[in-house]
């Protein structure tokens, strides 16, 4: 039987590309927020847009409770931010990375079929 291949140059090469256990770690944990589909369909909702908690339980068919519920988690992840105009919250996306980690996902997942 012959020798496997091993290419030394390739390996040290992708060996630079790893980066600290501790960062993999966080990147899973931030991974972990796309997982749940409500999430999902928070974010979708408020891709270019900017809803109140009402407005997501008119869109999402949902009660304000758990709309309320995700946002928080989302909120405390830096995935969205609220404003307050009177009396009334309005919900985005925390930054423009948001918007363009579901749509790069969608795009993917959209290559397949």
């Amino acid at each position: 039987m012959g020798e496997e291949y091993l290419d030394i140059k390739a390996v040290n090469k992708a060996k630079k590309n790893l980066v600290k256990d501790v960062e993999v770690y966080d990147i899973a944990d931030f991974f972990k927020i796309f997982s749940d589909s409500t999430r999902l369909q928070i974010l979708f909702a408020l891709n270019n847009n900017e809803l109140s908690v009402n407005d997501l339980c008119a869109v999402l068919n949902m009660n304000k409770s758990a709309i309320s519920h995700q946002l928080k988690y989302l909120r405390l992840n830096h995935l969205v931010k609220f404003t307050k105009k009177g009396k009334n919250v309005f919900y985005s996306h925390d930054d423009e990375h948001v918007s363009l980690i579901i749509e790069t996902a969608r795009r993917h997942l959209s290559e397949e079929e």
